[in-house]
């Protein structure tokens, strides 16, 4: 990758929440708590998923994934937030900043194709039930799961040289806390429309179809729960169907309020905030929804936690 910028000598800095010192040590307290909630719930999951044979199922096959990707996520930006807030230094090296672009583009692409894999998953158990198991059968499970990491490696892999490699005429302060594609291209002293351009197109087809697709999937649910004549069906259905519903509600309302509107619309702190929300508050979120809502996730960790005492 080109290094034409003084920035890849020196690096970046991430001005964060310096702006607001006394702001600082509160939220350092506030995320680290809520850091170590999400590396320990989506821990669980993986674990959970992993020993207890009940949860060998397409269903928490993908939801272990999803709990890989929320640690990846997480673990990509908020241990450098949790230095920068602890002491004055706010610098990151240009290297850390392209390995934290690239793990925040991949694994945010991968995270949105995800939902939408689950959202199939749920059409095919809800409105297919006799033939689930031959429709999610094991190879197309990893198949599913291989586009979706894949689709996340290409756009991560497209846009981080094109965005780390715009001309920013010795401009080192990002005004963010992490390296961010948006914050970075806005530090650019040559036009980056095209870049732009480009982020907008990837953004349509990571985000706005996978969106479409899980749409989609729950007007057939919906529909297939309406014929449904008893109410104990109903609400089965409905809670096999809620937890995932809520997440994609929480991931993907703040990513798009973020992303698919002009770049100079919203606030700098509002979108520092909204940044922190899906990167951090979700997966901290998601393991309490899944384990709260879900039955057989809540045996399977009484399970474990009994057969470790």
């Amino acid at each position: 990758m080109e290094k034409s910028n003084d920035s890849s000598e020196y690096g970046f800095i991430l001005v964060g929440f310096s702006d607001r010192p006394k702001l600082e040590m509160v939220l350092f307290v506030v995320n680290f708590t809520l850091y170590a909630v999400a590396v320990l719930g989506n821990s669980a999951i993986i674990l959970v998923c992993i020993l207890d044979s009940r949860l060998h199922t397409p269903m928490y096959f993908f939801l272990a994934n999803l709990s890989f990707l929320d640690l990846c996520f997480s673990t990509s930006c908020i241990p450098q937030m949790l230095v920068n807030l602890w002491g004055p230094d706010k610098t990151i090296s240009y290297a850390g900043c392209v390995v934290q672009l690239l793990s925040f583009l991949s694994v945010g692409g991968v995270e949105c194709i995800l939902l939408a894999v689950m959202a199939y998953d749920r059409y095919a158990a809800v409105c297919k039930p006799l033939h689930y198991t031959v429709i999610m059968h094991p190879q197309l499970c990893l198949r599913l799961v291989a586009v979706a990491w894949g689709s996340g490696l290409v756009n991560a892999i497209v846009m981080c040289p094109l965005t780390m490699t715009l001309s920013r005429c010795g401009q080192r302060r990002v005004n963010h806390f992490l390296c961010e594609m948006p914050a970075l291209i806005k530090m650019a002293c040559v036009d980056a429309r095209a870049v732009e351009m480009l982020a907008f197109t990837f953004a349509i087809l990571i985000v706005l179809l996978p969106l479409t697709l899980i749409l989609v999937s729950y007007g057939y649910i919906a529909a297939a729960v309406l014929r449904i004549k008893s109410a104990a069906g109903r609400r089965k259905a409905f809670n096999t169907c809620s937890s995932h519903l809520t997440v994609v509600s929480l991931f993907y309302g703040s990513i798009i309020y973020m992303y698919m509107q002009p770049g100079n619309s919203s606030s700098q702190d509002q979108g520092k905030f909204l940044t922190l929300f899906y990167n951090l508050v979700t997966p901290m979120l998601n393991p309490l929804i899944y384990t709260l809502r879900n039955k057989e996730v809540k045996g399977a960790l009484k399970k474990v936690l009994g057969r470790q005492q």
